[in-house]
């Protein structure tokens, strides 16, 4: 499970005093936690899925990804570079992104079959992605083989 994975990390990193790692993986099962507290309830016997991992882990990625443009644009890279190693970290928790060629492949016959309202396609094609591209690349992609077609 995903969770065990960041739990034995964090605990790897405290042992290896490896503070930016440790730092990260603390923050992100505080999120976990918090989203846990929001779905299930507080003392629910409920356990944190995968699914729910990913989510947070996505929304943290977002986040740093956001906060090293900011950096970069005020002109602090030593912070843009602190970010830049926390969402490496991050990133290694997520499910390998598909390329371009695949997500092709894979919304193709969504479009074949006559789908040419964006909204409908569009949830279509995220069921089927299902967290292996981002939101915006579907949402490109979509778009082109709506318009090619």
């Amino acid at each position: 499970m995903l969770l065990d994975k960041i739990q034995t990390q964090m605990t790897q990193a405290l042992k290896n005093r490896d503070a930016v790692r440790l730092e990260t993986l603390r923050f992100l099962l505080s999120a976990i936690r918090y989203q846990a507290i929001d779905k299930y309830g507080a003392g629910s016997e409920t356990k944190v899925t995968d699914d729910d991992v990913i989510t947070v882990v996505k929304k943290q990625v977002k986040t740093h990804q956001e906060a090293i443009d900011l950096y970069q644009k005020a002109g602090r890279d030593d912070l843009a570079g602190r970010e830049s190693q926390q969402l490496a970290i991050l990133v290694t928790f997520l499910p390998a992104q598909m390329d371009d060629q695949k997500l092709r492949d894979l919304l193709s016959p969504i479009i074949k079959s006559g789908e040419t309202d964006f909204g409908a396609a569009m949830g279509q094609a995220m069921k089927l992605v299902a967290g292996r591209a981002s939101g915006e690349r579907v949402s490109t992609l979509v778009t082109q083989m709506i318009k090619g077609k």
